[in-house]
């Protein structure tokens, strides 16, 4: 499977994860957030972001996930509070994403996107023991952002 990821030209030679806190993790959890799509991807960049510098070069980088079942736990929307896509839900959203990194049951966590709810984000644990074996970044391009996002 592939999945998305734009990022500044200097982050673009390797996989890496900041373990920053996001919606899905807690700080010092070393996740990759990933899009189902180049333009889910793009989306996601746009509403995380206040403040998107166009004068930096980005890339998209194209990310192979081996395509067996048991390296895929799936988030269910039924699963989640009612308010899943707001802030507010964060700490509950956190904490659903922290116990399946601790758990390392699989290498990603599938969600559904805030943005766009009928599509989905893969998250990708670089902790998980299959990570060095399973994923694979496979090539980068050239991302141009257009002035209408900004």
């Amino acid at each position: 499977m592939e999945v998305f990821r734009i990022v500044k030209e200097a982050f673009s030679k390797r996989l890496t994860a900041s373990g920053a806190a996001n919606r899905w993790n807690n700080p010092d959890e070393f996740v990759v957030y990933t899009g189902s799509s180049r333009s889910l991807s793009t989306l996601e960049l746009v509403v995380h972001r206040n403040n998107i510098a166009p004068a930096f070069a980005y890339r998209m980088l194209i990310i192979s996930v081996a395509d067996e079942e048991k390296l895929f736990t799936a988030v269910l929307q039924n699963n989640l509070p009612e308010n899943w896509r707001s802030v507010s839900a964060y700490s509950k959203l956190q904490q659903i994403g922290s116990d399946w990194y601790k758990s390392r049951q699989s290498l990603v966590l599938k969600v559904p996107s805030a943005v766009i709810s009928q599509e989905y984000n893969y998250l990708i644990s670089t902790k998980h023991p299959d990570f060095l074996e399973k994923v694979s970044l496979v090539r980068t391009e050239n991302y141009f952002w257009d002035e209408r996002l900004v």
